[in-house]
């Protein structure tokens, strides 16, 4: 899911010069994808709670797979390149929308307790791994061809297809699944009952992506504009924040257990670091004091981000895990999509502007997540059913 975007920014100001388009028009091939994502991933995660999460993600990858060849195809071919392109993204976006949301979901499924936690956490570093990855691998894509990365995509899902087929093992459900109506009732409780702090972590989860895309966005921008910088250092550059991301996640989750104060006590932290380093990037233009002031950002995303999964996978049964994952994935993916063209027009207005803004939205989120996220001590966790805080609530409804 990761590659989806993240392996296409150091490819994004060529696309602009190759095909004429302005940046408002190239920032819609990332934006198509997270808006397709976003609608998707409800409807996918409701059916794969349905039927098997296997079911949903196998398919996707295929069609994820499918819209990158079209994307190719039509940029290597066709006259009237950018509709096709558009077209492949938006099928690459319901792709996407079955993958990683889904295997959040799964991960819960299969893990229970302290274990959920390091699974979720490994996943959310593999999110970030991939972020890292992703933009050294579409600059040596790109450098056979430009349009090289779209090549990238068919290869990469066919791999993580056969893994899928072959390697997960999906338990069997025991009973059949409840019917819409009841399904939508469990649902209307959860969200009822617990909805203003679960609504803020997914408000977190979108900010945290919003402001990592849209400062790549910047950044790969700026290193080709002002700085004459392209091909793999570029894409190389571009990994060093998103290393220090993945590294703290992976630390995050393999630490924090099932506390939930703890998690609440990190993502108030972590809202705080980017904070910090937002409004601070401000005095900074030089190369290296930026990116030794913008990792402190991604220290504090790799912080956020693991929490933010233990917190809303453990929220709900498996029989609705899927879709309230999923719908956490759909506002991650909005933030992602919201993120290039905002930072675009706030590129246009200056850079202080630029920062402050961010600076201000993060301390908000963590006002937020400080007053509204409901965050019980261990004692209270253990009198809970370890399979889900709401099961009561559910089980009135079915």
């Amino acid at each position: 899911m990761t590659l989806g975007n993240s392996m296409l920014i150091p490819i994004l100001p060529k696309m602009e010069s190759e095909l004429n388009l302005s940046s408002f028009k190239v920032s819609l091939t990332i934006t198509i994808f997270s808006v397709t994502a976003a609608i998707f991933i409800p409807i996918l995660g409701y059916f794969s709670d349905r039927f098997s999460r296997k079911v949903i993600i196998v398919p996707a990858l295929i069609l994820y797979g499918l819209g990158g060849l079209l994307a190719g195809a039509a940029s290597a071919w066709f006259d009237s390149a950018y509709p096709w392109i558009l077209t492949g993204r938006a099928m690459q976006g319901i792709g996407a929308a079955g993958t990683a949301p889904i295997a959040m979901a799964l991960a819960g499924d299969l893990f229970k307790g302290g274990q959920q936690s390091k699974v979720l956490g490994l996943i959310e570093a593999s999110n970030g791994f991939g972020k890292v990855l992703s933009p050294i691998v579409g600059s040596l894509l790109a450098l056979i061809v430009w349009y090289g990365p779209f090549w990238g995509f068919p290869i990469f899902c066919l791999v993580s297809v056969l893994l899928n087929m072959f390697f997960v093992k999906e338990k069997k459900k025991k009973k059949q699944p409840p019917s819409i109506g009841n399904y939508v009732k469990g649902l209307f409780s959860v969200f009822k009952h617990e909805g203003r702090w679960l609504f803020t972590t997914y408000l977190a989860g979108a900010t945290c992506l919003f402001t990592l895309f849209g400062i790549l966005f910047y950044i790969s921008d700026v290193l080709e504009k002002d700085y004459g910088m392209d091909g793999v250092l570029k894409g190389a550059i571009l990994a060093v924040p998103l290393l220090f991301q993945m590294t703290t996640s992976f630390v995050t989750g393999s630490k924090i257990g099932k506390n939930m104060q703890v998690m609440k006590r990190l993502i108030v932290l972590g809202l705080l670091l980017m904070t910090i380093s937002f409004a601070s990037l401000t005095f900074f233009t030089s190369l290296v004091p930026f990116f030794s002031v913008l990792v402190i950002s991604s220290i504090g995303t790799g912080l956020v981000l693991p929490c933010l999964n233990s917190l809303i996978t453990g929220s709900v049964g498996k029989e609705r895990r899927g879709f309230v994952t999923s719908l956490y994935g759909s506002v991650r993916f909005l933030g992602v999509a919201a993120g290039p063209p905002i930072y675009g027009w706030l590129m246009g207005i200056g850079r202080t502007p630029m920062f402050l803004a961010t600076a201000g939205l993060t301390l908000l989120v963590a006002i937020l997540c400080l007053t509204l996220i409901h965050a019980k001590s261990p004692a209270q966790q253990e009198d809970e059913n370890s399979e889900s805080v709401f099961k009561k609530l559910q089980l009135s409804t079915e």
